[in-house]
């Protein structure tokens, strides 16, 4: 197998999915959680969300409902919270209904419920509950490809948390916060209804599938990252294209762990393997250098990003590399979908989550766990959640030292190798093999929370899997 890029190379050039659950109760959950999110000292005597929107009703957790509810938000439990919406005052549940609904993929009806109540929310004093806010509808401009507004709320989110934001949250809006101000005088990017048709994708020299498109006629290969905020194109490409690259420039950091200055540029015409048509897309052009792997020798032409691929619909990935899509809008009426063993899944920032059946569990009506899907990585491991459940099923095993590649900073752990780990997606059961366990937390709630991380060898262990962005469905079909 191709060398992987390191994990601060990777992050945005190939899908990282978050695979979630909704927990059986609140409390259960806050049990297992070593992370809480803080909030403001004088919270109890700031202002209130309006006549209607006092929540601290109290839970069996010690937690009053509003810190709960952040708390399910933060470690993805949105089923959780869907379930709670009812017992909110009007105001409150209007809030967190637009939260969901970004996280549901409806940047359409998050932004309606949002906006109007942004300034209460600032107003509040609830520090967490507006920068979940001011982040959802930054999102949902981006979604939406309303770049002036989406500038504008970036720049409103760090300017009102500036020093007050963890460096996650720093490197999760780098991008658009540098980048959205080169692209707020582009048309809006359109597309013509298309048919379902396939792709042969091949396997670049990192491993990473690329697939065929065509900028302005010219033929190239595009890696394909459904988290990727941007479309992303090199200097070289943009030039044989003949298209005009803007004077000024943004510096981010993010992308590939070192600095990088992008330039933005618009596609007249961009179609996907010769079958679906893009007018007027946004690209960001970066210089070659800058996204070039030395040890692979592998060139980075361009990144197929969400703005686009959501416009596909629904792909397919198979184990021969053939990715089926069927466009969100079609020439004919759409043949009826087989639904048959999908889960819902989500949005949250460059994750994509779903709940997923408990490991081992022949019971359909057993709690849910989360896991990572990470589809431009090696590392294929179950955290020390996971062993806490799990951990009778390793007596006389050898431990062995684990570590993270590209990630020095932290320590390795001792680890178990679970030769086989059953997963529940829906009503479909596969398997995956020769996984290792971890027996300690990291130390990093985005890693220690979830109970496992799949990589590229656990995705290849599949015989197909689907991401319907029309349905908000994932499916997989074994070998």
């Amino acid at each position: 197998m191709a060398q992987r890029p390191t994990p601060a190379v990777k992050k945005w050039i190939a899908p990282v999915f978050v695979l979630t659950v909704a927990l059986a109760s609140g409390s259960s959950l806050m049990a297992q959680r070593n992370v809480f999110v803080p909030l403001p000292d004088d919270k109890e005597n700031a202002p209130q969300l309006g006549s209607d929107a006092q929540l601290r009703t109290g839970t069996s957790s010690g937690l009053d409902t509003d810190t709960r509810l952040e708390n399910l938000l933060a470690d993805h439990q949105f089923l959780l919270v869907q379930a709670q919406l009812g017992q909110l005052a009007p105001k409150p549940a209007q809030i967190y209904r637009g939260i969901l609904a970004n996280r549901d993929n409806d940047a359409k009806k998050s932004i309606e419920l949002l906006e109007p109540v942004v300034d209460e929310v600032s107003a509040s004093g609830d520090v967490t509950l507006e920068k979940l806010v001011r982040k959802a509808l930054a999102e949902d401009y981006m979604r939406e490809g309303d770049w002036t507004a989406a500038t504008k709320a970036y720049q409103a989110l760090a300017t009102r948390f500036d020093g007050k934001m963890s460096r996650d949250e720093l490197d999760e809006i780098d991008m658009p916060l540098a980048m959205l101000p080169l692209a707020v005088n582009n048309p809006t990017m359109t597309l013509d209804p298309c048919d379902p048709f396939e792709i042969q994708a091949s396997r670049n020299l990192l491993g990473l599938l690329d697939i065929p498109v065509f900028v302005d006629a010219h033929a190239h290969s595009w890696l394909l990252d459904p988290t990727a905020p941007f479309n992303l194109i090199s200097r070289s490409l943009a030039k044989e294209a003949g298209l005009k690259i803007s004077d000024d420039t943004a510096t981010i950091h993010s992308l590939t762990g070192q600095q990088m200055h992008v330039h933005t540029t618009v596609i007249p015409r961009f179609t996907v393997s010769g079958q679906l048509a893009f007018h007027d897309m946004t690209a960001f052009v970066f210089d070659d250098a800058d996204y070039f792997f030395p040890q692979s020798k592998y060139q980075v032409q361009g990144v197929l990003g969400y703005a686009a691929l959501q416009a596909l619909g629904s792909l397919t990935v198979t184990d021969n590399d053939t990715i089926f899509v069927r466009p969100r809008t079609q020439i004919s009426p759409p043949a009826a979908d087989d639904k048959q063993g999908g889960v819902r899944f989500f949005l949250d920032g460059d994750l994509v989550i779903l709940a997923l059946g408990k490991s081992g569990s022949t019971d359909p009506g057993a709690a849910e766990r989360m896991y990572v899907v990470d589809a431009a990585g090696q590392q294929t491991y179950l955290t020390s959640r996971y062993y806490a459940e799990h951990s009778n099923e390793f007596g006389g095993q050898s431990l062995q030292l684990f570590a993270l590649r590209g990630q020095a900073s932290i320590p390795p752990v001792p680890a178990y190798t679970a030769e086989t780990v059953p997963l529940m997606v829906g009503n479909v059961t596969t398997a995956i093999h020769y996984i290792s366990v971890l027996t300690q937390p990291f130390g990093s709630a985005a890693r220690d929370d979830v109970y496992g991380v799949l990589g590229v060898d656990a995705l290849e262990q599949l015989g197909s899997y689907t991401f319907d962005y029309r349905t908000m469905q994932f499916q997989i079909r074994p070998h």
